[in-house]
């Protein structure tokens, strides 16, 4: 019997997403374990693993397609011995929309399902809609009477489109009209009803010159956004809008913790550990959040969560937006491996394959934007944690040392709190420790 492939939950939030790029094609055996496409969920870009073996039958959803519902079949797959073009006969069409009222659970825990996925929460995310009460308009019939064979959602973009269904010819299984058949067709059915005809000049003869799109003048290229760039909207929009930031700044002197990790550097050179300032103050945080514990939270509505580690999100600028890794356990790391695994996260998070777990959660969150010249900014807090620290280049200023005006390298770190789970004090509290863990660095190393 053909096995449906669905579109799996890729994240815990996810509700639907890309299909980027299909990795097999019809007739390829596959084996488990074997990658059979990469999806685009609402955090990154994720490979599709096979669990079972087979052939696979017939493609359902092709590469590209956009706001692919968890669920939907987007593949068959044909067990061994099955003929595999009476498979791709017998299979549903990939634009069916999936049912709706079986619990998202019961579908990653069918024994069908072709992929790893995660489990998804019961609740959608904020903003997300399904219209579960638009129903597909009744099957349409041609002049002869017959019955025109077409899936749901094709029926429904061809009534709101005004496309004659009659006047196309389906792609499907036995002639069954699709949506990309309808899509195709949308073209030359939306110029009868509109004068559609290119501009005249003035002569009044037809040009072929289509005018570039621009708003009040300005040239443009129309980008549609990912999936990853529309959540980093949502909750940077949702995290300005509910979460009252509040923002305390020091200058911190550097030298000290630039001569520990020359020192360290030279050390660790035949092991090949090379570390980066960043692996430093990410360590600096981790301890710091332990020394003032009341700045390890999160808020969770009515209650605090209050954390007994310290698990820092990195801020890394990837391809298809801002990701944030994280480095767990960060306050009893040895500054070795936390080097070591953050290079290996911001890698993958640069190609688009951090699994879940390396990206959900985190206590607290450090975004380094020195390596720009970037003096001092403020960065917005990761809802629901309380707080992120924002860190400037390091760079040569007066600084008074011992009652004396010297030259120093002094960088400026500054602080987003959440007021809601972290009084001014007690964020004040954790700058000073940050600042007197960078000045005197031997307590990142004990």
């Amino acid at each position: 019997m053909p096995t449906p492939i669905k579109m799996p939950a890729l994240s815990p939030t996810m509700e639907e997403g890309t299909l980027a790029k299909w990795l097999v094609k019809p007739g390829d055996t596959v084996s488990a374990g074997d990658i059979m496409a990469e999806i685009e969920t609402d955090k990154a870009t994720m490979e599709f693993e096979a669990v079972d073996e087979g052939t696979i039958a017939s493609i359902a959803v092709e590469a590209g397609t956009e706001g692919v519902k968890v669920g939907t079949v987007i593949a068959i797959l044909a067990e061994e011995g099955e003929d595999v073009d009476e498979a791709a006969a017998a299979a549903p069409s990939g634009d069916e929309e999936p049912a709706e009222e079986k619990p998202a659970r019961d579908e990653s825990e069918d024994k069908s399902e072709p992929a790893k996925a995660a489990p998804r929460e019961s609740a959608k995310p904020a903003g997300a809609s399904v219209d579960t009460d638009t129903k597909a308009p009744a099957a349409p019939k041609d002049d002869s009477g017959e019955r025109i064979i077409a899936s749901p959602l094709a029926r429904r973009i061809a009534e709101q489109n005004g496309v004659d269904l009659s006047t196309i010819t389906g792609s499907g299984p036995r002639g069954r009209i699709v949506k990309a058949d309808v899509e195709s067709a949308e073209g030359g059915s939306a110029k009868s009803a509109a004068d559609t005809s290119p501009p005249k000049d003035k002569d009044g003869a037809k040009s072929s010159a289509k005018a570039p799109a621009s708003d009040h003048g300005a040239p443009y290229e129309e980008e549609k956004l990912s999936n990853v760039r529309k959540v980093i909207a949502r909750r940077l929009t949702e995290s300005k809008q509910q979460v009252p930031h509040y923002y305390l700044a020091v200058d911190i002197r550097l030298d000290a913790l630039l001569d520990l990790r020359k020192q360290l550097n030279a050390g660790l050179e035949a092991d090949g550990v090379k570390l980066s300032v960043n692996d430093l103050l990410i360590k600096a945080l981790a301890r710091a959040l332990m020394r003032v514990p009341d700045c390890n939270v999160s808020y969770q509505g009515d209650t605090l969560h209050r954390y007994s580690r310290a698990d820092v999100s990195v801020a890394v600028a990837a391809p298809s937006g801002l990701i944030t890794p994280i480095i767990t356990e960060a306050d009893t790391r040895g500054l070795a491996s936390i080097s070591a695994h953050m290079k290996e996260l911001a890698e993958k998070a640069r190609e688009g394959k951090l699994q879940p777990h390396e990206y959900q959660g985190g206590t607290a969150s450090l975004s380094n934007l020195g390596m720009f010249g970037i003096k001092q900014f403020d960065a917005v807090i990761n809802p629901p944690q309380g707080m992120i620290m924002a860190v400037g280049a390091g760079e040569q200023r007066p600084y008074v040392v011992d009652g004396a005006l010297q030259v120093a390298t002094v960088m400026t770190a500054s602080g987003s709190f959440d007021h809601r789970a972290i009084d001014g004090a007690t964020g004040a509290q954790l700058m000073e420790a940050f600042k007197n863990l960078i000045e005197n660095p031997m307590g990142l190393v004990v």
